[in-house]
């Protein structure tokens, strides 16, 4: 039996800026209190993780 290897991928560039900006949003809002984000600051960050983990699996996202 053959096994599969695992062959990530880049995400595209969309993707990319948008989980970076999300996971760096995430970041700053925890040390600099912003009124209605700060709250959110770590689900902001794993949004950001997950965006980025999505788009390497997955090809073509």
């Amino acid at each position: 039996m053959a096994s599969k290897t695992f062959l990530p991928s880049a995400p595209n560039k969309g993707l990319w800026i948008a989980a970076i900006i999300i996971g760096l949003l995430g970041i700053v809002v925890h040390f600099v209190p912003v009124d209605g984000l700060s709250k959110y600051s770590f689900e902001m960050l794993l949004v950001g993780f997950i965006l980025l983990a999505i788009g390497t699996t997955y090809r073509k996202i």
